[in-house]
């Protein structure tokens, strides 16, 4: 897969799969972060990057002559190291990984089987590429692909029927765990999009009318409040209300711990889930006895009969991102011959002067614009036709070294 002379498309990154939470908290990445990175990959004249950064993994797809180039650019801009990165990593070049992207943007490797959250996250990357100038022709189109591939599959399948996803889990935890939920008090703190999905799951299922949101900017909380008609707090209230509830959910995506041990005082049993990565919770709140504290890696886990009916839908599934993959591939083998048709026209333009020239020095009311039109309308056919020929013929490395001996074309580099 080569797109200039030695660099390659590579996806390089971490999941859930190898990596545990703690560890993919050291390569998370906050916007700043990410803007930081594919600013700095400008700077190292790297023609195309995107990045995503979730709870469950962190990839860079771009091109680069050595994949270090990219694992370089990450650990500058996490807590990670090169050594904690060979570990637990992946590292996909060419047509793996362009696979790689399609199972991603598909939900086909999601920690919980069919979650299309991901495929938001990558329309995300590419625009925020774009702004930048760091999208190329080929990874805007591999990613159009992508959610062309991940629309079918939620439309032709059931990948992702019933309600399955880190929110959903984390309330099906609730009940399964938690007598009386409807009397208990919950607070929800963190109002991101997993924080919204999780106040809406919570709503929905539990009949709860205790539920209490904090956010930093109040606004948000609000926003999502008002659509439940929910009870919302300070930011200064949030040990005070940690103190008086039964559960708590934190989903607020800081780069450091937001609730410690110190925070909390009550005797009663409290019951937490930091639905973060990285880790918003700290570790030492374990050392309290009435505390139990549930992980979002912990959630996903929890397989239930949604889950078992999903894996039927992968066969189907694949076949689609094959029947995508085939069509972007051909694509792709289609830009080898576009240096050989660009030096066929250049050519054909040589003689389209020359002969004009001869004509106009001939004939007296030599009518410029029509032969204009005339031989760029023949050029145009020639170039169609041999390009049509080109495509349909499938080992055409041989067509173009005739093709080249015709016209006498210089040698040209095939991209």
């Amino acid at each position: 897969m080569q797109q200039h002379k030695s660099t390659y498309f590579y996806a390089i990154g971490l999941s859930y799969q190898k990596a545990d939470a703690e560890v993919r908290g050291h390569f998370s990445l906050g916007d700043t972060e990410k803007q930081n990175l594919l600013l700095q990959a400008k700077e190292n004249a790297i023609e195309s990057l995107m990045v995503i950064s979730t709870c469950n993994r962190t990839e860079l797809y771009g091109f680069a002559e050595h994949p270090y180039q990219l694992i370089h650019l990450l650990c500058e801009n996490t807590k990670g190291t090169v050594e904690e990165f060979q570990e637990v990593a992946y590292i996909h070049k060419g047509k793996n990984a362009i696979h790689h992207m399609f199972r991603v943007g598909s939900g086909l490797d999601s920690q919980i089987l069919g979650d299309f959250e991901i495929i938001s996250q990558l329309k995300f990357a590419a625009r925020k590429s774009k702004t930048i100038g760091l999208l190329n022709s080929f990874t805007e189109r591999l990613v159009n692909s992508v959610i062309q591939a991940s629309k079918r599959i939620k439309n032709e399948t059931e990948l992702s029927s019933g309600a399955t996803s880190v929110s959903f889990a984390s309330v099906q935890y609730i009940m399964n765990n938690v007598e009386q939920i409807s009397d208990k008090n919950i607070l929800l703190f963190g109002t991101g999009k997993i924080g919204r999905n999780t106040c809406e799951n919570l709503v929905k299922h539990t009949q709860n009318s205790h539920i209490t949101l904090i956010n930093r900017t109040k606004t948000k909380a609000e926003e999502v409040a008002g659509k439940f008609n929910l009870l919302v707090k300070d930011y200064n209230q949030l040990e005070e209300e940690i103190n008086s509830s039964d559960i708590l959910i934190v989903a607020t995506g800081a780069l450091n711990p937001t609730v410690y041990k110190s925070l909390i005082t009550t005797d009663k049993p409290l019951l937490v889930l930091d639905l973060s990565i990285p880790k918003n919770v700290n570790e030492d709140i374990r050392e309290l006895s009435n505390v139990t504290l549930v992980h979002l890696d912990d959630l996903a886990k929890i397989t239930d009969d949604t889950l078992e009916k999903r894996k039927a839908f992968i066969p189907a599934a694949e076949r689609i991102i094959d029947e995508i993959m085939t069509e972007f591939n051909a694509w792709i083998d289609t830009l080898k011959f576009v240096p050989t048709i660009q030096a066929i026209k250049h050519k054909l333009n040589g003689f389209k002067a020359s002969e004009l020239n001869t004509q106009r020095k001939k004939i007296a009311d030599f009518n410029e614009d029509q032969a204009e039109l005339i031989t760029n309308n023949i050029i145009q056919k020639i170039t169609n036709q041999v390009a049509h020929h080109l495509r349909a013929d499938g080992s055409s490395d041989e067509s173009i070294e005739l093709i080249k001996k015709i016209f006498q074309l210089e040698t040209i580099d095939n991209a």
